[in-house]
């Protein structure tokens, strides 16, 4: 089977995904040192959860505004603006780590202003891969993309783990605020075929469903979201990974807590598990475009769907470490395979002009019930066990898709998984 490597002889492409490859590794040195820095500093894991949950709260309150501007103005520019401003929240939380000026108040505080940063850039990222490659690449481009930021998971710990070791916590931090000018210097590099903020382009084209008056913010978010709705393809995409993220996604979360507190195996077997899944969403995300095309895009994704919480049932009944990475990088595969088919059947339907918003929605989907469904299965595990807290979490989840597959056939045709009369599509 050959790797999925088209979207990369695209020098637009290439840059941006090599640029943001190296960022991602920087941003997981940052999580993953201020996470230990706050914990080591308070000894209270309330402190470390605040850390995490300011990293996903604005994705689920900002999104929407930055799929807004996304639509709005020039995506690259608009990006670009982003990024500075992450660099810029990375240089003071080094800057507090080397000068010792660093409560943990400030540290969630900082984290979440960088998160803020990212979540209002981000849509402009997603909706640029269209522009970047062509559509009968964009599978590969998605799942590429999911690649590179699934390997920076790999990596940015385990640099992190150095640059503590023979640094410092500041040192970890510097080298993520370095390594956003590598985006940056790529979205200098670029250029796109359409310039995808230009209002006056806009207006002009046929697709342009918006009157030529820009509108108000909250008009446009309602126009996102009538958008998102109105298709069946996004409404299906949104109401799939919100029930995903909700009932599945929460094993990202409890790993720390299924590695330490049920297969006892303390901080290596943690970051035995944490890599094991990332290598699985690596390789999932590498050939999934090559997948699709031997089997169907809309099978791929029907069975990632069903086979997710089939691979989280065996993965939370695995005895040991050893067992439990193994089956943990299945997890990993399929997880990514769920993100990036959905993340496609999205950016394949939705018009340039709303393409922003749409994605915004999507992402806000995700980074709203994760945190909710991650809060709700950790407080029900500190009673049940984090074992059957996660078989029980797939098991509803397979009664999910069962529902949805009696009552809930406009949703699977809108995903093209089946026709309007309910037969498995052929084509891909």
């Amino acid at each position: 089977m050959q790797l999925p490597l088209g979207p990369l002889r695209s020098r637009n492409f290439a840059l941006l995904w090599s640029a943001a490859l190296v960022s991602n590794i920087g941003s997981w040195m940052q999580s993953v040192g201020l996470g230990i820095l706050v914990t080591i500093r308070t000894h209270e894991p309330l402190w470390t959860g605040l850390v995490a949950a300011a990293a996903f709260l604005p994705v689920g309150l900002v999104s929407p505004i930055g799929g807004v501007l996304a639509d709005r103005l020039d995506r690259r520019r608009w990006l670009i603006v982003t990024t500075l401003g992450e660099t810029a929240l990375a240089g003071v939380l080094a800057w507090m780590a080397f000068s010792k000026h660093d409560p943990p108040s400030w540290d969630v505080v900082v984290a979440m202003a960088a998160s803020v940063f990212s979540s209002l850039g981000f849509p402009s990222y997603q909706a640029m891969l269209p522009e970047l490659v062509g559509k009968n690449q964009l599978l590969a481009a998605v799942s590429l993309s999911s690649a590179q930021y699934n390997f920076g998971r790999v990596i940015g710990p385990a640099l992190a783990g150095l640059a503590i070791a023979f640094g410092s916590y500041g040192f970890a931090f510097l080298i993520n605020a370095i390594s956003f000018f590598a985006v940056i210097v790529a979205l200098l590099m670029i250029r796109l075929p359409l310039s995808t903020g230009d209002q006056e382009s806009r207006a002009k084209s046929s697709e342009f469903s918006e009157t030529p008056k820009t509108p108000g913010m909250i008009e446009s978010i309602k126009t996102g979201a009538r958008s998102a709705w109105n298709l069946p393809s996004a409404r299906a995409a949104i109401v799939f990974i919100g029930v995903v993220a909700f009932l599945g996604s929460p094993f990202i979360a409890l790993i720390p807590a299924m590695a330490i507190n049920t297969l006892h195996s303390g901080k290596l077997g943690t970051s035995m598990l944490v890599t094991s899944q990332g290598l699985g969403a690596v390789l999932g995300a590498v050939f999934a475009s090559s997948l699709a095309k031997a089997f169907g895009r809309e099978r791929l994704l029907a069975f990632n769907l069903a086979g997710l919480p089939v691979a989280l049932i065996i993965y939370g009944l695995m005895p040991n470490i050893v067992l439990s990475c193994v089956s943990l990088f299945l997890v990993g595969g399929l997880y990514i395979g769920v993100l990036s088919g959905l993340n496609t059947a999205i950016q394949l339907s939705v018009p340039g002009q709303t393409r922003g918003r749409v994605l915004s929605f999507y992402m806000m989907t995700l980074g709203t019930l994760y945190p909710i469904g991650s809060l709700l299965m950790g407080s029900i595990a500190n009673y049940s066990g984090v074992r059957w807290v996660t078989v029980g979490g797939a098991a509803v989840l397979i009664v999910s898709w069962v529902v949805v597959g009696i009552t809930g056939t406009s949703l699977l045709a809108g995903l093209g998984i089946v026709s309007v009369a309910g037969s498995v599509p052929g084509g891909d």
